[in-house]
């Protein structure tokens, strides 16, 4: 009698489990990019020089700097916004008939990061950079100030764009979509790159420039359940 009672037992406790139906979820990848005009400009530019030892190339490259960033303030870049990296001097190798390899001079170069706030001015900062000793254009690209209020729209828009797809194909299987389990973010934000164009640089008029638009992207993976 008493295995018998304990045998009911564990059937009774047990009923509950196996009449509960295993949970049916559906996973989905959503994604949301917004876009919008930019308001900063980030310039990467360069001055390198030569000079016949070490001293002077780094000290005609130092001279040739400050005249840029002189130029670049007048134009009405701050001083938060210019700033300096990938200092570097080497020797300027030359080899004779016999192979023989000699220092003929020496090569010093610095980088310079230039942020534009104001992109109408931004042809004009690229003429003032060159005119006084700027000798590389490094790279170009528009931004924003501000990304966080156009990140959270776009991980908005990832978000309904994952519950509408999830709808799509569970209605489709003949079932319903429940409420939502977990929304995971699957990737960081991406700003697209627009495009510069230089063919006037030599024509003695400001360089032209597109800014375009610039788009954020969000990446979600949203886990929903499917009702009858």
């Amino acid at each position: 009698m008493r295995i018998l009672s304990i045998l009911l037992l564990s059937t009774l406790l047990a009923t509950p489990a196996l009449a509960e139906a295993p949970s049916r979820l559906v996973t989905v990848t959503g994604e949301g990019t917004v876009q919008s005009s930019p308001d900063l400009a980030t310039l990467s530019i360069g001055v390198t020089t030569q000079g016949d030892t070490a001293a002077s190339a780094l000290g005609a490259n130092s001279a040739a700097l400050a005249q840029v960033m002189d130029r670049l303030r007048a134009a009405g870049i701050e001083d938060r916004d210019l700033q300096t990296s990938d200092l570097s001097l080497n020797p300027n190798w030359t080899s004779d008939e016999s192979g023989n390899s000699r220092i003929t001079g020496y090569v010093a170069s610095n980088q310079l990061m230039v942020r534009v706030r104001v992109l109408a001015s931004l042809g004009a900062v690229l003429d003032a950079a060159v005119a006084d000793g700027a000798n590389t254009l490094n790279g170009l690209s528009f931004g924003l100030s501000d990304p966080k209020p156009l990140q959270d729209e776009a991980r908005k828009a990832a978000v309904a764009d994952a519950i509408a797809r999830a709808t799509l194909l569970v209605e489709a299987a003949g079932s319903k979509v429940g409420p939502v389990v977990s929304i995971t973010e699957i990737s960081g934000f991406a700003q697209p790159m627009p495009m510069f164009r230089a063919d006037k640089a030599m024509a003695g008029a400001p360089v032209p420039t597109a800014g375009g638009e610039v788009g954020v992207t969000s990446q979600v993976s949203v886990v929903l359940e499917i009702t009858e």
